[in-house]
């Protein structure tokens, strides 16, 4: 199974080239990180990654490693949980173990919001707001912002979630954010699959149909399927505007987020 780049970096570090690190080792070495999750084969990326982070972060308990857990132990839930609810006629402890590990997420990510209450971790900062309402979390997160702390101005995450908090009451902040996005997102990485979207919607209900298209178009190339372009399509043809050019447009905007190359449009 393929792990993610900055897992891969993290057994590296802990384990050492010569006697890499397993899920077989984890769950020998440490069997509470294995045990109290689903055991059957559901969810079965997910849960691996949780392992191996939940090691990480028990080796180095860093803010950064506590975030990746965090996420890990949200997308595992979000899984196990919808895993949960499918019935076994014949083997009802499978669904007993998907429920543990649904309470199992929800313990240890509680155990990292407590652990995290007095950090300066962007990404935990988010987390704190979006997921718990903390308001002084976001008031630290925008003060990040204000002070052009490289950790959110040059993060790709960061900036696409500062674009989903200023979306309720800054359209133009929110469309500058979203293309920062797009110029951090590096080669052979997919952009958050909201973005396209987002842009859609903003550039159409500012009448902005060319950019709406284009946008839609690249949401189309990038595999999105729930992109409405036809109310886009007929403002441009009611305009006497041709698609081809736009379509090229959108042809070399989709190659170059691709490539890692894209500049925004507009100026910082």
């Amino acid at each position: 199974m393929l792990l993610r780049a900055s897992v891969l970096l993290g057994l590296l570090a802990l384990a050492g080239c010569e006697d890499p690190l397993t899920l077989a080792k984890v769950c020998d070495e440490t069997p509470g990180f294995c045990s109290d999750l689903n055991k059957d084969s559901h969810c079965k990326e997910q849960r691996a990654e949780v392992i191996i982070q939940r090691y990480v972060e028990y080796k180095s308990p860093t803010d950064e490693n506590k975030y990746q857990l965090l996420k890990d132990f949200e997308k595992y839930d979000q899984c196990v949980s919808l895993a949960a609810k499918i019935e076994h006629i014949k083997l009802k402890e499978k669904t007993t173990s998907r429920v543990e590990g649904h309470l199992t997420s929800i313990k240890e990510m509680t155990r990292i919001f407590q652990d995290t209450k007095n950090t300066d971790h962007p990404g935990l900062l988010y987390y704190h707001w979006s997921r718990n309402n903390d308001q002084s979390a976001l008031t630290k997160l925008l003060a990040l912002e204000e002070k052009q702390d490289k950790r959110v101005t040059e993060d790709a995450e960061m900036q696409f979630f500062l674009a989903s908090y200023y979306v309720k009451f800054d359209d133009e902040k929110t469309i500058d954010l979203l293309y920062k996005t797009l110029e951090l997102n590096k080669a052979g990485e997919t952009p958050n699959p909201e973005i396209y979207p987002t842009l859609v919607s903003l550039f159409y209900k500012h009448e902005k149909y060319k950019h709406a298209y284009t946008f839609a178009r690249v949401a189309q190339l990038s595999g999105y399927e729930d992109v409405d372009i036809l109310p886009i399509e007929h403002q441009l043809a009611a305009a006497g505007k041709s698609l081809d050019s736009l379509d090229d447009l959108a042809q070399k905007t989709y190659d170059s987020i691709q490539e890692g190359s894209f500049v925004s449009p507009r100026g910082f």
